[in-house]
């Protein structure tokens, strides 16, 4: 009597999984075959001289990841590249001009302020990539469970990312931030819960698609079990658009933790970050405007870059944008 692919997927022992094995061998055979239609994985579209060419084309993707890599060495470099420690107060020296000795000058407290950009740099991008990390790992998750089970799981999920949804992201993030605390890690994880939602709509949307696919019907046919079905066919083709949304939340991940910090609820002071940097120069506007401009404009690099460099990948890893 023929298994049914659910009997197959419940099975637990040896003799089992080893007609799991068997299974998925069938469907490599015929995939090798060329019957089906071959998966484009993402590894496969990185490695493709066609994906560089692409990228290579948008010049603006180019000099922003160029920028983005300068910004990146001076936040690893800081130790090394700041002159003075950020935290250390001269109050003979406050609001000092730029010269030798601080070349952006010092800020109310007589800190050197470019100690200051190079440590805040640091935190500025942990709480960035944590969070976007964060939202990576569970949005990926929860799209993905969605768009293959479907039914009733699909319906619960995305509701789940509806009440989300529904609430403004940087809101969304002040509440969490109220109740838990200002602090780093606390940042980190607002800003990740805030973003989550984009991520799963994206991998849900992505692996509704994917599941329709040749290869994925065989191995369903066949009998593989869903999580191997999920792991090695549905995730490394839903990859790219993640990646193309990874880059762009970063932007926004940056706006928003660099928000929450203008308004007191991150990084805690004496502790450098941009936004918290951003908001202390504002009461100088007048009489020291630079302890507002170079944040500010450190902020606005990092996020147009970020953003023109997600243009540049989309471009690239999408085959219909290809000449």
């Amino acid at each position: 009597m023929s298994r049914s692919p659910a009997s197959v997927d419940r099975a637990t022992s040896p003799g089992e999984a080893s007609k799991e094995e068997l299974s998925v061998a069938k469907v490599d055979t015929v995939l090798d075959s060329g019957e089906l239609s071959q998966p484009t994985t993402f590894a496969s579209r990185i490695r493709s001289s066609n994906f560089l060419r692409q990228f290579r084309r948008s010049r603006h993707a180019v000099v922003s990841l160029f920028v983005l890599l300068l910004f990146f060495i001076a936040a690893i470099g800081a130790p090394v590249l700041a002159p003075h420690d950020p935290i250390q107060f001269d109050l003979i020296n406050s609001l000092a001009p730029m010269s030798l000795d601080h070349p952006l000058g010092t800020d109310e407290l007589g800190r050197d302020m470019l100690s200051r950009m190079l440590y805040g740099s640091r935190i500025t991008f942990l709480i960035t990539f944590g969070a976007v990390l964060i939202a990576l790992v569970v949005g990926t998750a929860l799209g993905t469970v969605a768009g293959y089970r479907g039914g009733i799981t699909d319906t619960l999920i995305m509701r789940f990312v509806d009440i989300l949804l529904a609430m403004p992201m940087f809101l969304l993030a002040v509440v969490i931030i109220a109740a838990l605390g200002p602090g780093v890690n606390n940042v980190i994880l607002a800003v990740g819960v805030g973003s989550v939602p984009d991520f799963a709509r994206v991998a849900r949307g992505s692996t509704m698609s994917v599941k329709q696919e040749d290869y994925v019907l065989a191995a369903q046919a066949t009998g593989v079990n869903d999580r191997r079905i999920i792991s090695r066919h549905i995730l490394p083709n839903v990859l790219p658009p993640l990646l193309v949304q990874s880059t762009l939340r970063l932007a926004t991940a940056i706006l928003t933790a660099s928000g929450l910090s203008f308004l007191g609820l991150g990084p805690q002071p004496p502790t450098a970050e941009w936004g918290a940097m951003l908001s202390a120069g504002r009461n100088f506007m007048t009489s020291s405007p630079q302890l507002l401009i170079i944040p500010g404009v450190a902020i606005l690099l990092v996020t147009v870059a970020f953003n023109l460099v997600g243009d540049g990948l989309r471009d690239a890893l999408d085959p219909r944008m290809r000449r």
